[in-house]
């Protein structure tokens, strides 16, 4: 329990870290991504739902993107 605690406590001091630091280098973090991508990645949802009832898996392994989030997209540089 205690090796879990001094754990997160690590983790949250390296993002607070991170979070000075980047701008320092010339890098940005991007705090509205999840807003932006919740609508294509919705409607990407939506449309995979319909594949899959219209071709059963199939359709959905030939048609559906399932990586909607991209992780170079959280860190940009300036």
């Amino acid at each position: 329990m205690f090796s879990l605690i001094k754990m997160i406590i690590w983790l949250a001091g390296v993002a607070v870290l991170a979070y000075f630091i980047l701008p320092y280098f010339g890098y940005a973090i991007n705090l509205n991504y999840w807003n932006e991508r919740k609508d294509a990645c919705q409607e990407n949802l939506n449309q995979c739902r319909k594949d899959i009832i219209k071709g059963g898996l199939d359709g959905a392994k030939e048609n559906c993107d399932f990586q909607c989030v991209d992780p170079k997209l959280f860190i940009k540089k300036q």
